[in-house]
């Protein structure tokens, strides 16, 4: 209840908006799953605003965790991919492949986000391929931040029901998130497949 009336109209204020960005960023470095938080930047901040707010704060959390990987937390890191032989074999493979790998994994919703910033700290990629194979989580920004845009708008159903043209609006926005689903899954399909024949 006091997260309800209290934190989340803060957020809702400038102030708030620029402080979701380190909140994010610790979140994933965390290896908390970024649906959550970027769901919530969508019901608060709407589509756009949302996803750039969560594309920001995951980069620098992404980041961060590929630093901490290189650096301090190296040792932790192979502990535990020890117990993820995919991600361990990812780790291997991009040190071949470079950027095209680290792209289809930030395409594919197949990888888990957080764990992959790890992964690839244990690589000989460098920083700046690394940072550039961060556009290729853009496309599930924007779906996750348009899911939770659109429960935002749920909630008030019985407006939307009595206004065609809030229906409406609600009727192109589910067409837009089938739309980008459809992507992802194509490009997931496309990226496993490609994976498959760098093994």
């Amino acid at each position: 209840m006091f997260l309800l009336e209290h934190i989340l109209p803060f957020l809702q204020t400038t102030l708030g908006s620029i402080l979701f960005i380190p909140f994010y960023a610790i979140w994933v470095s965390f290896l908390l799953p970024g649906v959550w938080a970027s769901m919530l930047a969508g019901a608060l901040y709407g589509t756009w605003i949302g996803s750039c707010i969560v594309f920001i704060g995951a980069s620098i959390g992404a980041l961060f965790s590929f630093i901490l990987s290189r650096t301090i937390l190296r040792e932790w890191t192979q502990k535990k991919l020890s117990h993820n032989p995919k991600l361990l074999a990812l780790e291997k493979a991009v040190n071949r492949e470079g950027i095209k790998l680290i792209l289809l994994t930030r395409l594919s919703p197949l990888f888990p986000f957080s764990l992959l910033n790890f992964a690839y700290g244990l690589s000989k990629v460098s920083i700046k391929e690394y940072s550039l194979g961060l556009i290729g989580i853009i496309p599930g920004t924007i779906l996750f931040c348009n899911l939770g845009s659109l429960a935002g708008n749920i909630n008030d159903f019985n407006m939307t029901l009595n206004n065609n043209q809030n229906f409406w609006t609600l009727g192109l926005r589910g067409l837009g998130i089938f739309a980008t689903i459809s992507i992802i899954l194509l490009i997931g399909r496309t990226s496993t497949r490609i994976l498959q024949e760098l093994d």
